[in-house]
């Protein structure tokens, strides 16, 4: 018995030996571990780093994309921040049933009220079943939550035994997932009403978090749509893409502590760097000009059922864009900003380019202007090389050079050039003059945003150089875009002085002008006297009583010099028909220019249709010539010489809609200050704006048709005029016709349709 004793009591000992030698080298292990990890390893720090990444969290704050500005500085795209609460319904603030259900009751009849979408009994049952879904008290005989756990926690709860699950009866099952309970997003200026009402003001705890989205906007929807650009999947261009990073600013970061899942607050004294705007870029487009421009187009457009076209107006002084409009056919035979063509066309200008061709003999050639040449009567004729050359009117026999102006005669010029360049064998002199006396070899400064290279030859090894001379007398064989056109013709305008054109006038950051944009002068003077002032008179005859005179040869309120062209299109062969480009460019006032329009316009030949350039391009240039005038010189001369009333704080005169706020319809400039929870507003808004009458031509009756009503109607009124209006859009007819005497007092009639 007593070995039996011995030998269960050495058993028990030698167990005990056994355990007490596995804990001792357990803990041998486990020094040796610590030793190696303080020491050697560098698992501390890793795993430390892996535990600050859990806790902690560097959030990038998005910089707010800068603003595009039109002159008067209404916004043409600008961004604004939508926010989102998303709520936690496992908060512990929301423990309290009765307090919540009081507080959601509240909240839901004050959602309906504002959102209009549901009735508030919707709103209250939706937070009382999410509530319900994500916080749950625990019930002892209700273990069916066990399951959820898994087959470990089971195992262990019933190791446990039944009085520790009793002690678990309050327990609580919480899932913090963020829950959004707007039905969509909300603007800022929103936000500051939503903000006030229960649960969202904070009353009950941490219980929401606010979430926010940059939107880029375009308040004036597809006006000068490709001028301002785009960038992100539907592409990259424009003043968008040009000044992506000028406009795009520097984004800010803060470092957050993670409080649940989907909830982080803002870490005190961290590392945190503001957000940096983007700056605003303010271009030189005038919004009234950019708006008659695109109707006139848009018009003249479907009327002749044409393909596509574009009108640019043209400050001569400064070389700032007024209007740039680019309008091409969709698919369902609508209009809309599809390519800049005024920029990214180059195409054969036709008889346009003759002013090239009238300096070039004026000027290097030396011509006479009292030279005379046949004309054939419209009849083809074989100049050089060159066969089948003819005018596209009759009439005309032995004309000098200003009557060939006019009368935009291809045979005049091409005998003209042919004598005096190819006989002589000085066609390299002749490309030498168009580069480098007229710049027209050159793009104009404007390739960031798609301008694309002019094409005149300066290799005359070709199989038909003659041919090409001859050509290029009349606007073949030479490839621009309107925008180098417009700025050729603004030259002459300016009195020789080739100046590049202007889209972006200054870069603004907070309202301060960080850097500021003026044209370049390409060519002090790209002629002699001489030669400018033979031209400048020749255009003006073409307006009264040449290609242009239908337009403007009644025209008693304002002089206009002008060249139109007709080009057929020679790369259109592979197409079924004949295509033309018809295109017309003025300049006013005749002798004091400040404008210049070029609208150029594609064009299939069709039955009852125009294709030449002056009746397909003459009713717009004719519109904005009119609109121009009519709207007041005052107003545009003070925009012209600077001077405090240049910018939009001080701008007097002009009509009602240069004081159209955009920004009324618009929230603030806003993004949410992540650090202190509230957000952070700058507003874009122009004051102190006030308005004079016009006074030009006071006692007529102004040509209102085109106009908007609010256009038409201060225009009207500021000559004390009573008006009656019918319809909407634009107007379409008025009585007394324009240029009637009219008298303060008088009843006038407007149609709009």
């Amino acid at each position: 018995m007593k070995e039996e004793r011995s030998k269960i009591k050495s058993d028990i000992l030698l167990r005990v030996r056994v355990l007490y030698a596995f804990f001792i080298l357990a803990g041998v292990v486990v020094l040796a571990r610590l030793v190696w990890v303080q020491l050697f390893s560098s698992e501390v720090a890793y795993n430390a780093d892996r535990l600050a990444r859990r806790i902690f969290t560097e959030e990038v704050i998005p910089a707010q994309r800068g603003s595009i500005l039109s002159r008067d500085g209404e916004p043409l795209a600008t961004s604004i921040f939508r926010y989102q609460a998303a709520f936690d319904f496992a908060s512990p603030g929301l423990d309290s049933l009765k307090t919540f259900h009081e507080q959601a009751d509240s909240l839901s009849k004050l959602l309906a009220a504002f959102f209009k979408d549901k009735p508030a009994s919707e709103y209250a049952r939706f937070f009382r079943q999410e509530h319900a879904r994500r916080y749950r008290l625990v019930n002892a005989r209700d273990t069916s939550y066990l399951r959820s756990e898994g087959w470990f926690a089971r195992i262990m709860d019933r190791l446990r035994g039944e009085e520790y699950v009793k002690k678990r009866i309050y327990d609580t099952i919480r899932d913090h997932t963020p829950v959004n309970i707007f039905p969509r997003e909300v603007d800022f200026a929103e936000w500051e009403t939503l903000r006030r009402y229960p649960l969202l003001n904070w009353n009950m705890g941490m219980v929401y978090r606010l979430v926010e989205r940059d939107e880029r906007i375009y308040p004036q929807g597809e006006l000068a749509r490709r001028t301002i650009g785009l960038i992100g999947d539907r592409g990259n261009y424009g003043i968008e893409e040009a000044y992506r990073e000028e406009l795009a600013g520097r984004d800010g970061r803060v470092t957050r502590q993670r409080i649940a899942r989907g909830f982080y607050g803002w870490v005190a004294g961290g590392d945190h760097v503001d957000p940096e705007d983007g700056c605003d870029i303010v271009t030189t487009l005038d919004l009234d000009l950019q708006d008659v421009a695109d109707k006139a187009l848009r018009r003249q457009l479907e009327t002749q059922n044409a393909l596509w076209g574009t009108t640019i107006v043209m400050e001569v002084h400064t070389g700032e864009i007024l209007a740039m409009v680019n309008l091409g056919r969709n698919a369902d035979g609508s209009f809309a900003e599809r390519e800049n063509y005024a920029l990214g066309r180059s195409m054969e200008p036709g008889s346009t380019f003759k002013l090239a061709t009238m300096l070039t003999l004026l000027d290097d050639a030396r011509m006479p202007v009292s030279t005379v040449y046949d004309t054939h009567n419209g009849d083809p004729v074989t100049v050089g090389p060159a066969k089948n050359i003819r005018d596209s009117h009759r009439g005309d026999h032995e004309i000098d050079f200003r009557r060939a102006v006019a009368s935009s005669s291809n045979v005049y010029f091409a005998k003209a050039m042919w004598d005096r360049y190819g006989i002589t064998g000085k066609k390299q002199e002749y490309s030498d003059y168009l580069h480098n006396e007229l710049h027209l070899g050159e793009t104009v400064g404007l390739e960031c945003l798609g301008e694309r290279k002019p094409s005149i030859t300066t290799d005359w090894k070709v199989p038909d150089p003659g041919v090409m001379l001859v050509k290029m007398a009349y606007g073949y064989r030479v490839r621009l875009a309107p925008i180098q056109m417009i700025t050729f013709y603004n030259a002459i305008a300016n009195g020789g002085r080739m100046i590049s054109p202007v889209l972006v006038r200054e870069m603004r950051r907070n309202g301060r002008t960080e850097e500021r944009f003026e044209s370049r002068t390409i060519a002090s003077s790209i002629a002699s006297r001489a030669a400018l002032q033979e031209v400048y008179t020749c255009l003006q005859a073409v307006c009264t009583e040449g290609t242009a005179s239908n337009f403007f040869r009644d025209t008693t309120h304002v002089r206009v010099a002008a060249k139109t062209g007709t080009a057929q299109i020679t790369d259109a062969r592979s197409r079924e028909g004949r295509y033309y480009l018809g295109s017309m460019i003025a300049f006013f006032p005749a002798d004091a220019p400040r404008y210049t329009v070029l609208t150029t316009i594609e064009t299939r030949a069709q039955a009852g249709k125009a294709y030449y350039g002056g009746p397909l391009a003459g009713p717009v240039v004719k519109r904005m010539v009119d609109y121009i005038y009519n709207r007041g010189q005052d107003w545009y001369s003070r925009l012209e010489t600077g001077g405090p009333n240049r910018y939009p704080e001080q701008v007097k005169g002009g009509d009602i809609a240069q004081i159209r706020r955009v920004t009324d319809k618009l929230s603030p400039r806003t993004s949410f200050d992540r650090r202190t929870g509230w957000g952070r507003t700058r507003v874009d808004s122009l004051s102190n704006v006030t308005i004079t009458s016009l006074d030009a031509a006071a006692d007529r009756m102004p040509d209102v048709r085109g106009m908007g009503l609010k256009d038409a109607l201060f225009l009207l009124e500021s000559r004390g005029l009573r008006v009656r209006f019918s319809g909407q859009g634009a107007v379409v007819q008025q009585s007394p016709a324009a240029g009637t005497r009219v008298s303060s007092g008088m009843t006038v009639s407007i149609a709009l349709k």
